[in-house]
């Protein structure tokens, strides 16, 4: 396994990151096969696993602190998502101080960690201000909770405004982006890989072989997927 430097930090992390997105999912990966996937995995060299608490409803980050628990903790980058609802609250969704602060003290709970490696949003919130959501990841970094923050499914636009005010501010910064990107979903490269180049953030495709497409088990000319595929 090959190992690269997260965009401009010093954490280094395996070129190949685990997603947790099946864990616990129904007839998808139950908890024996996420256990095993993710023993495999460490077994190649690979140390980085990335999960979200809205995986599975956070089952998917329960089976992955339960993995955890028998590891040593320091060898592992673990990464995982605050935006989508989980609950039907008015503040169970979103990127705002209360509803940030709520999810990565349960997704810590369900991790069963002290800390996050990577703590990304996952998703623009239109809804709350910039500066408030830049501000509360700050502190979980200075409070040690978070070791590095970062942002998924931002257009380029919102990243660059994100890194901007973070810069007035002196805020913490994203340091990576984690985009859709793979040979089917190509506008990745239209602005955003441009725009991670520039400012030096780390790219963590998700659906790299979309969702199943490009693995090899679809044929052209086939009338039907295969059973039991998504």
């Amino acid at each position: 396994m090959n190992y690269r430097y997260l965009g401009k930090t010093g954490l280094r992390v395996s070129e190949l990151c685990l997603g947790a997105m099946t864990f616990g999912r129904q007839n998808e990966a139950t908890e024996k096969e996420s256990f095993a996937m993710m023993d495999r995995f460490v077994s190649m060299g690979g140390n980085f696993i990335d999960t979200a608490n809205v995986y599975s409803t956070g089952i998917s980050e329960e089976i992955v602190g339960r993995w955890l628990k028998e590891r040593n903790r320091d060898d592992l980058v673990i990464a995982t998502k605050v935006r989508f609802p989980m609950g039907e609250g008015p503040n169970d969704v979103g990127l705002s101080r209360k509803h940030v602060l709520s999810a990565v003290n349960a997704s810590l709970r369900r991790l069963q960690t002290d800390y996050i490696d990577l703590y990304q949003v996952h998703c623009w919130d239109p809804k709350t201000p910039l500066e408030e959501t830049l501000s509360t990841l700050n502190d979980l970094v200075r409070k040690g909770v978070v070791r590095y923050v970062g942002a998924s499914n931002f257009t380029g636009w919102q990243l660059q405004r994100a890194l901007d005010i973070s810069r007035e501010n002196r805020l913490e910064a994203f340091v990576c982006l984690q985009p859709q990107y793979n040979l089917l979903c190509r506008s990745t490269e239209w602005e955003l890989i441009p725009l991670v180049l520039r400012e030096g953030l780390g790219v963590i495709p998700w659906s790299p072989l979309r969702g199943g497409w490009l693995s090899g088990k679809f044929k052209r000319g086939m009338t039907a997927p295969p059973p039991g595929s998504r």
